[in-house]
């Protein structure tokens, strides 16, 4: 009987030992898959200063904002007329690679826009080690 506990406890000990090492790895770059958490969408490059390709000031805020800023424009579903304004979202490459952003603008699926963008900052794709002369990548994203 003694020697049964001490083999149970030893099985547990040796599970959560894997648990914690898998747990260590989880979301740091170069490991494991793409985040399948994650909505899947296109990933595009945007200007959100004045005169850029974003067109005009970001619709939740009425400003202008530099490339430098981790901020996105979402396609308008998932903008959700605004209900996402200011919140940050989590943006997962096919690579492992995270970053934070936060939702500044809406890319109008009524104007041209595909239904599945997130339409980000050259800050963005910096952070994920992208190069932004690809124009567009398939990442996943979920709210942060």
């Amino acid at each position: 009987m003694a020697k049964t506990k001490i083999a149970v406890a030893i099985a547990i000990l040796a599970l959560f030992q894997v648990s914690c090492a898998a747990a260590r790895r989880h979301g740091k770059p170069g490991h494991g898959d793409h985040d399948s958490d994650g909505t899947p969408a296109v990933m595009t490059v945007n200007g959100f200063k004045r005169g850029e390709d974003g067109g005009g000031a970001a619709s939740c805020d009425g400003r202008f904002h530099s490339d430098d800023d981790l901020i996105v424009a979402l396609s308008s579903r998932w903008y959700a007329g605004g209900k996402r304004c200011g919140e940050a979202i989590r943006i997962t490459a096919e690579s492992g690679r995270t970053v934070r952003a936060r939702v500044v603008d809406e890319c109008d699926s009524q104007g041209g826009c595909r239904n599945n963008i997130v339409d980000s900052s050259r800050a963005v794709w910096k952070a994920l080690e992208l190069h932004t002369d690809v124009s567009e990548v398939h990442v996943t994203w979920s709210d942060a």
